[in-house]
């Protein structure tokens, strides 16, 4: 499981993630899985619904239950069985990569930080010192990075 060693061939990992429900029970949801061809994968578990379990091979297990303890679970098994699973929806890989989905979060990240510091023309106190820019200048600039990105998310290249 540490990356260095293949799943024998046929075989894959199914990715179960467990977190207590209220009254300390281990509910285990399926997040997807991993192959030799894809052998990594980035699961979102912070939409996850607390108490919606699935079916899953730790049931049987003898798995010492701390109400407080998140716990990863990893079930080897064949590729044909991997693909009949249904993923929990809301663990869904992202579909966007890491770098777009970092760059929307900076951009909105900036564009709020900007923002909080508008104030109106009237509330402005004069500093020759200091430039001001227009709050409808950096919303236009966030506007037109947005649609850039999403037209071609490597245009910042050229």
């Amino acid at each position: 499981m540490l990356g260095t060693i293949p799943f024998p061939d046929g075989m894959g990992g199914s990715v179960y993630f467990c977190y207590p429900d209220q009254s300390g029970m281990a509910v285990w949801q399926l997040l997807g899985f991993v192959t030799n061809e894809k052998p990594s994968a980035i699961f979102k578990i912070s939409g996850l619904k607390s108490g919606k379990g699935s079916q899953h091979p730790f049931g049987a297990m003898n798995l010492p239950q701390t109400p407080t303890v998140a716990q990863i679970g990893i079930s080897v098994e064949l590729l044909e069985n991997l693909a009949q699973q249904t993923p929990v929806a809301s663990a869904a890989v992202s579909s966007v990569d890491s770098f777009t989905e970092f760059t929307q979060k900076m951009l909105d990240n900036f564009y709020n930080f900007a923002s909080s510091f508008a104030v109106t023309q009237a509330q402005m106190t004069p500093n020759p010192s200091e430039a001001f820019i227009p709050a409808s200048v950096v919303l236009k600039w966030y506007e037109n990075f947005q649609r850039r990105l999403t037209q071609n998310p490597l245009f910042w290249k050229t």
